[in-house]
């Protein structure tokens, strides 16, 4: 069999660089605790140089997991290096993952660098790090639009430093995989030393070709993959992780390559990614979309019937789909429960079972039928939701008024000194009016910038989902809540943004990579 290959996961990086996407400690931890069960190899858990809580959340990462190796991230300067020391210097399976551009274009127009400058910084930064950690990977930034005798100037002078793997990412989605293949030839063939390290590649999806570039570059010599589970990432985003997966599985006759990826593990991943950030998976999403395994036209479901390889290379069952019903109703206790989840491949806490327990029990009350989307929501709300809170949202009441108007009445109460707030807030429809009248009660004016309302099963009386983004002034965070009551989890959801925008210092997001 062919060569192993690493998966480099940067969903909590490069994946949080989404616009409108924040995510808190809990929420990372909580992401990369499924990485790992997932069978990722490296987490990059953030940017310690960007803030105090980005640091932070690396450290959480890093002392969560025990499996993969945690990397942070540092711009080619010893500032953020000694960052990601402060975070991760003292633990175990930790390393650093250090960048700094190389082509033409960004060299003369963003850094102002020649091209010894570039080859001194690098190497000078490479070897300060070498002082902290044994796994040092260096990145040439828009690799694809540099000279290819640069790149393995760059290359053989950070080896000697002590680099121990080297990515060569694709940053604006600009190559082919053709090109990409010759890059990766020549570097391998013109650069010394490069036989005892690790090529990584790192593609984006601007032309649609992140998949393609990415197996090209594993074809032509490199061992690992760098991307985020479902795409996400800066612009049109990354390459899915679980679409590499699940090609060298599928098509391991061809490729001949390993990996480590436990593949029943993908939709369970990709189902949290979803929903902590937001972003909805498109239903024709290749491997994990709701129509992925899904079959319209009756020529397919014929084939199905007699035989599922006709129309299906793959089994829903392998990427952790099943169509198996769950069945719980408001007399199940909380043993029944926990074994559910059991089955599912869901570990819970005594702590965050009592808690789940419930609030299903109130979900029972109000559903006729609880499926297993229901119980998964509840969970992932429940831990994943950030204990330190400014504010909760406690009750609410909506008036229709004669000029077709809404008047809502709200209570809040202050975490802070434990007091109630109540607000009145008039608009053009109930939302609107809860949305004001919760502004007056904490007197703030925040703006909504968006907002979603996902059914997480199916039927009438389905648990919503709502998601929204707001701003205030320089600040811009979201939150999101679910409940069968639609009405109640808006309002949970605005109060969890709020909570969330107390804790948002000014963003120092860059376009990385």
């Amino acid at each position: 069999m062919g060569k192993r290959v690493y998966f480099f996961d940067t969903t909590l990086r490069d994946g949080e660089q989404t616009p409108g996407v924040s995510l808190n400690q809990l929420e990372k931890v909580e992401i990369a605790l499924r990485l790992e069960a997932l069978g990722i190899d490296v987490i990059e858990a953030g940017f310690a140089a960007a803030s105090p809580g980005d640091a932070a959340c690396i450290r959480a990462v890093a002392q969560a997991v025990s499996k993969p190796l945690v990397v942070g991230l540092a711009r080619a300067n010893k500032e953020d290096i000694d960052a990601v020391v402060q975070s991760l210097g003292d633990l175990d399976n930790t390393g650093i993952h250090i960048f700094l551009a190389t082509s033409p274009i960004h060299r003369q127009k963003k850094l102002g660098m020649t091209k010894q400058e570039v080859i001194d910084s690098s190497t000078e930064c490479v070897a300060y790090a070498s002082q902290f950690f044994k796994h040092i990977q260096f990145s040439c930034e828009d690799s694809t639009r540099s000279e290819l005798d640069f790149l393995c100037e760059v290359s053989e002078s950070v080896i000697k430093a002590g680099a121990t793997v080297l990515n060569f990412p694709d940053t604006v989605g600009y190559t082919t995989p053709e090109e990409y293949t010759k890059q990766f030839e020549y570097i391998i063939k013109n650069t010394k030393g490069i036989e005892n390290i690790r090529l990584s590649c790192h593609c984006h999806n601007d032309l649609g070709l992140a998949v393609s570039n990415s197996i090209a570059a594993l074809m032509a010599g490199a061992t690992q993959v760098e991307g985020c589970i479902t795409g996400i990432g800066e612009r049109a985003g990354n390459v899915a992780l679980e679409e590499i997966a699940a090609l060298l599985e599928t098509r391991k006759d061809y490729y001949q390559k390993e990996t480590g990826i436990n593949l029943k593990e993908i939709a369970k991943t990709s189902k949290l990614v979803s929903r902590i950030t937001g972003i909805a998976i498109p239903p024709n999403k290749a491997v994990i979309g709701a129509n992925a395994f899904a079959h319209a036209s009756g020529i397919h479901q014929d084939g199905v019937i007699k035989d599922k390889s006709t129309y299906e290379i793959m089994k829903p069952e392998s990427v952790g789909f099943t169509d198996s019903k769950l069945v719980l109703g408001k007399l199940s206790g909380r043993n029944a429960l926990k074994k559910r989840f059991d089955v599912l491949g869901y570990t819970v806490a005594d702590e965050n079972l009592k808690q789940i327990f419930e609030k299903y029990k109130e979900l029972a009350d109000r559903k006729k039928e609880i499926f297993e989307e229901d119980i998964i929501a509840l969970l992932e709300a429940e831990t994943s939701k950030d204990k330190n809170t400014n504010y909760i949202f406690k009750d609410l009441s909506i008036q229709v008024l004669n000029n077709k108007q809404y008047r809502a009445f709200v209570h809040v109460i202050n975490e802070m000194d434990n007091s109630i707030v109540e607000g009145i807030g008039e608009g053009n429809g109930p939302i609107d009016a809860i949305y004001k009248a919760i502004d007056n009660s904490l007197n703030k004016n925040i703006e909504l910038t968006d907002y979603k309302i996902n059914s997480i099963s199916k039927g009438k009386d389905s648990i919503g989902e709502v998601f929204v983004k707001v701003k205030e002034t320089n600040k811009a965070s979201q939150g999101r809540a679910i409940n069968v009551d639609i009405i109640m989890a808006s309002a949970e959801a605005y109060i969890d943004a709020i909570n969330r925008l107390m804790r948002v210092t000014t963003d120092v997001k860059m376009l990385i990579e």
